[in-house]
């Protein structure tokens, strides 16, 4: 298989995807949603269910600090928890129904694969983790965490604060992409074929950087839904999560095709 797949992904050319794809992918990401929806909403409750568990932890173990991090990192870690959501788009796009087993057990041979774009992700996101720490001791010293509200007034309110909050979010921002580039096509990819992990990411990386400005609309759009699950007190990701998931998949099968 990695003999073949490197092959591919040697000889790949990245697809060209215009601005008006986006739309169309949320749009065939929806009737997903809404076509049997008990099994993409058992996903989004999971993962409701999972945020909310990690906020009350961080709360109850005063460990509140890391909030913000936490849900940082919670993006790049994201599209990995979306595998079974890309198998049912995939069964519903062949015509063939998805049932719950299909959604939360996913295959053992593509269990590796991703579990390696895991580990990717996983030590990205303590990397920011540690980096976001260090851009808040910069601008706020080594004193101790004066607590979540506190904080933030601290952070929208002066002048220290917006320094933070600017260069927070370009760092914070270089890491989102990378990890938006690595994942965008590469998880369905792996869902969909035949193939290793890094061979994958490459021609994901490759396609993301072709069509830069349709990813970064696409990014934008991915990150307003995954933003109102959690204005909503986090209940907006019952619905958001899965429909990112499904959109993300026509994403992949609309530009890959029989690639």
């Amino acid at each position: 298989m990695n003999i073949e797949a490197n092959a591919a992904a040697r000889k790949f050319t990245p697809p060209a995807i215009s601005l008006n794809d986006p739309v169309r992918w949320l749009g065939l990401g929806w009737r997903d949603l809404v076509t049997n929806p008990f099994n993409s909403l058992f996903i989004g409750f999971a993962v409701f269910a999972l945020s909310a568990l990690i906020i009350v932890g961080l709360y109850y173990w005063r460990l509140d600090y890391l909030l913000l991090p936490a849900l940082s990192a919670f993006l790049i870690t994201g599209p990995l928890f979306a595998a079974g959501l890309y198998v049912k788009s995939k069964k519903l796009q062949k015509g063939e129904k998805a049932t719950l087993k299909d959604v939360i057990f996913i295959a053992p041979q593509k269990i590796v694969q991703l579990g390696m774009i895991g580990v990717l992700l996983f030590v990205l996101a303590l990397f920011w983790m540690r980096v976001a720490f260090l851009i808040y001791a910069v601008s706020f010293g080594t004193s101790p965490f004066s607590g979540l509200e506190e904080t933030l007034r601290l952070v929208f309110t002066t002048p220290t604060g917006w320094a933070l909050l600017a260069v927070g979010s370009v760092v914070g921002g270089f890491f989102a992409a990378f990890a938006f580039a690595v994942t965008v096509f590469s998880i369905p990819m792996l869902i969909d074929r035949d193939t290793d992990a890094m061979s994958a990411i490459g021609m994901s990386i490759a396609t993301a950087w072709k069509n830069k400005a349709a990813m970064l609309l696409w990014g934008a759009i991915i990150t307003a839904l995954i933003g109102a699950g959690f204005i909503t007190a986090l209940a907006g990701l019952i619905i958001a999560y899965p429909l990112a998931a499904h959109a993300s998949w026509r994403a992949y099968s609309t530009s890959f095709g029989d690639r």
